[in-house]
């Protein structure tokens, strides 16, 4: 087994173990709508064994950014079309990202729809609007009548993806969005059955994971978790109650055999990542590069040495749209820029060159 060789995730057959993270680029406009360009980027990157795309949101109150994609609108699941269609004439394979924002949003930002969470506790600062920055606002409390509707909004855009040519979905429980908030005892302060209790936190992930893969198929379905990653004021700061939460999440996911699960934690072989490894019971892909950028030693021992089924890679990718091949054959790397992760245009999006023999 090494970083190069196939696999098998559920019903994805990758021809090697590199997968792109989900990088949130905003070049998708005001209406959410994938055109062009974004199919060049996806598909100048086709020869990671996994593509997972930028998040998209699930509804309109599940927009987290100006310039994000969804799938919601027959617009956006054209553009979309378009998108995977490229991916796979250049003999890729991609997932969608499926996320909803939750309380990392704002209403100039969703057109109007009410901010929400699993309790009403706004995270301290501000975010970029379309009118400009603006304080995080108190999300509407969902109550439990009202979190079936979101399970099935999950669902619609799942199928929606299905339809678009995707090849599956990675639903998103990571980074302070809303899976995430219920994950969190900071942001997650209910007193139902949804609340309170590790078992009771991990409640929402393992419903929605549920019914999407009985929606599309299970082994269509990967979940992406951040433990003790506390950004977004999702504060998971308690080591044991984080291993109760966690632990109690994979081993409600397990029965169901999802596709993969995709770790980001700045230790993936440490005991905790292992452990929810081994629980888990299926393929599971590491991420480490949020702080720093994960580098080709990295990747190739986490694999080689047993520790994941795959890699997944962020900005190396970004910069590299042939980075397997780079990697492969140890060949210098682009250098990202970061003034240009959430531009509009081509800049720094897919400008970057392959590598050529000097």
């Amino acid at each position: 087994m090494n970083l190069f060789s196939p696999t098998t995730l559920g019903e994805l057959n990758l021809t090697n173990r590199l997968v792109m993270a989900p990088l949130t680029r905003t070049r998708s406009g005001q209406a959410g709508v994938p055109g062009p360009m974004v199919a060049e980027y996806y598909a100048q990157r086709a020869s990671f064994g996994l593509i997972v795309s930028e998040g998209t949101y699930p509804s309109h109150a599940g927009q987290g950014f100006p310039g994000q994609p969804g799938l919601v609108t027959p617009e956006q699941l054209e553009g979309w079309k378009h998108v995977t269609d490229a991916v796979h004439a250049a003999g890729g394979q991609i997932v969608a990202q499926v996320m909803h924002a939750g309380r990392v949003t704002h209403e100039s930002i969703t057109g109007g729809q009410p901010v929400v969470g699993p309790s009403a506790i706004a995270i301290n600062g501000e975010t970029h609007t379309y009118d400009g920055k603006q304080p995080y606002p108190v999300p509407h409390a969902l109550t439990e009548s009202e979190l079936a509707g979101v399970i099935q909004e999950f669902v619609t855009a799942s199928r929606n993806a299905i339809a678009a040519g995707f090849d599956g979905v990675e639903l998103h429980a990571a980074n302070g969005y809303l899976l995430h908030e219920f994950l969190s005892p900071a942001s997650n302060q209910r007193e139902d059955s949804y609340g309170g209790s590790p078992e009771n936190r991990a409640r929402f992930v393992i419903e929605v994971a549920t019914a999407v893969a009985e929606a599309i198929g299970v082994g269509r379905v990967g979940l992406r978790i951040s433990p003790e990653h506390n950004i977004r004021d999702a504060f998971e700061t308690d080591s044991a109650d984080v291993l109760a939460t966690y632990g109690a999440l994979v081993d409600g996911l397990a029965p169901l055999r999802l596709a993969y699960l995709s770790v980001l934690h700045a230790e993936p072989t440490g005991a905790f990542v292992q452990e929810l490894r081994a629980r888990f019971g299926g393929p599971v892909l590491l991420n480490s590069g949020f702080a720093q950028m994960t580098t080709r030693n990295e990747a190739l021992d986490l694999v080689r040495d047993g520790h994941a089924e795959g890699v997944v890679v962020g900005r190396p990718a970004l910069a590299n749209p042939d980075l397997v091949y780079r990697w492969q054959e140890n060949l210098p790397l682009n250098t990202p820029d970061a003034t240009t992760f959430y531009t509009a245009g081509p800049e720094g999006y897919t400008d970057y060159p392959t590598f050529e023999p000097s």
